[in-house]
């Protein structure tokens, strides 16, 4: 059984797993089916990542449009991100608003982005390992980004901008406003 945190925005949810420890460590079950479609939404995972990061490396905000989008579910295996999920579905009362949440090593926290979100994490720690699973697998065709300081959203990244280290792709994004690749609230992408 895990514990379902819900959060400001529906659908994204934050998630504490049941962790069994003592002096020789730690248990725990990262993953249950049965679990998750019951008490956040039925689903099916077909892709795994992983990614090593330094501290300031800000990865985001990425989405897949179309029938090539995606709902992940991301972790921290080592260290600590602030990870941010942004509301990109046209007429959504929740439009461009967003959720961020620290994941570490320690705590164990998975959060749970669903369809029609825009998705970044930045490292807090030295470097940090970050997992997640995608329902939908990656179509590079696909590929939408909003620009991370976009204003509008008014996102907290918990860092010094001097500190932030971007990729070049992830440096030339378009505001939320100047975006033609947004969901529409009206449409359920997991059919």
């Amino acid at each position: 059984m895990i514990n379902v945190i819900k959060t400001d925005i529906e659908g994204v949810v934050i998630i504490e797993p049941r962790v069994f420890g003592d002096e020789r460590g730690y248990f725990m079950e990262t993953w249950s089916q049965k679990d998750f479609d019951e008490q956040v939404r039925p689903i099916k995972f077909v892709q795994d990542n992983e990614s090593k990061s330094k501290y300031g490396v800000l990865r985001g905000l990425h989405f897949q449009k179309g029938e090539h989008a995606q709902s992940k579910l991301v972790r921290v295996l080592k260290g600590r991100v602030l990870d941010v999920a942004v509301d990109i579905r046209k007429g959504s009362p929740t439009f461009g608003k967003h959720v961020s949440v620290e994941l570490t090593g320690e705590n164990h926290r998975q959060f749970f982005i669903p369809r029609g979100f825009a998705h970044g994490f930045v490292v807090l720690s030295e470097e940090a390992i970050f997992q997640y699973k995608c329902d939908n697998l990656y179509a590079p065709q696909s590929e939408g980004s909003i620009m991370w300081n976009d204003s509008a959203l008014a996102i907290d990244w918990q860092i010094p901008t001097k500190d932030i280290f971007l990729s070049e792709k992830d440096q030339h994004h378009p505001m939320l406003a100047d975006c033609p690749e947004v969901f529409d609230y009206s449409v359920d992408y997991y059919k």
